[in-house]
């Protein structure tokens, strides 16, 4: 598993398809491997989970006997399969909605073990100063998987710029908006686009980490921000089910968790990360 989880990004993306078709012949209950030597290679979105992940690394890690090497990935669909398949031991960039519908549709394995904070999702433009200026049919970019399309829907919705049907979820799409008074219109694009989209449409919801990796400052510029008060979007340390205790899994859970790490991101991100233990 060592030699297999020092591939580059570009041949775990490749072989990201393969899995896809033979993920649900897996077995659930194995775990990737029981060698427990060797470094714990976990893999990351760049902002703000690798930036947390590499200070435990330079700071905490080596006093705890934890040997951690992080590797970075723009999209939400590798690291999980990576972490089925072994070639990493541990991801963590998802929610807990995002982890059960990608489980679900992949017939992947993948479990939490902690919870380390809240991204709010925010809704952004170039060309208004807040969301009651949204003019009668502007275009909205919104992040085109399921689990991020209704939780930006649900943000336009707690905000009065939309409604609801009674009942939408999880899964939520355009077509569950009971009433749309300004008429906007929807554009579905990547979650890792949706920063960029900015230029060419009224306004965007993005991801807290895609915005602070666009150079956004989320507890600042947004025009509406996601309430972190009794959020169910909280991103985790996630493992493929069996390697629960690996125990450098429980030695990066409790860094993950310590006050090191809390004060660190409260003074990095402002308000834009937000801790959640």
């Amino acid at each position: 598993m060592r030699n297999t989880a020092k591939l580059t990004t570009a041949v775990l993306a490749a072989g990201a398809l393969t899995f896809g078709l033979t993920a649900c012949g897996s077995d659930k209950d194995s775990a990737s491997s029981s060698d427990y030597s060797g470094p714990l290679v976990v893999a990351a979105s760049p902002t703000p989970h690798a930036e947390i992940l590499n200070y435990v690394k330079d700071n905490l890690a080596k006093k705890a006997g934890l040997d951690l090497e992080v590797k970075e990935f723009q999209d939400y669909i590798v690291p999980n399969t990576a972490t089925e398949d072994g070639s990493v031991d541990a991801n963590y960039f998802q929610n807990q909605p995002y982890l059960d519908d990608f489980n679900k549709k992949r017939g992947t394995h993948i479990v939490p073990v902690v919870t380390v904070h809240l991204e709010p999702l925010g809704l952004y433009s170039h060309k208004v100063k807040s969301a009651d200026a949204l003019k009668s049919g502007a275009t909205v970019a919104v992040p085109n998987d399921a689990v991020n399309e209704a939780r930006a829907l649900k943000l336009l919705a707690a905000n009065g710029l939309i409604t609801l049907k009674a009942g939408a979820g999880s899964e939520a799409t355009p077509q569950d908006i009971a009433k749309n008074p300004k008429n906007l219109q929807f554009k579905e694009v990547e979650a890792a686009q949706t920063a960029r989209s900015l230029d060419d449409v009224d306004a965007a919801v993005i991801n807290g980490n895609y915005a602070i990796s666009a150079g956004i400052k989320p507890a600042k510029e947004a025009l509406v921000l996601e309430s972190a008060k009794n959020s169910p979007y909280g991103n985790f340390l996630a493992v493929k089910k069996g390697n629960e205790k690996d125990p450098r899994v429980k030695k990066l859970a409790k860094l993950l968790t310590s006050p090191e790490v809390k004060k660190f991101i409260e003074d990095k991100y402002q308000g834009s990360v937000i801790p959640s233990f």
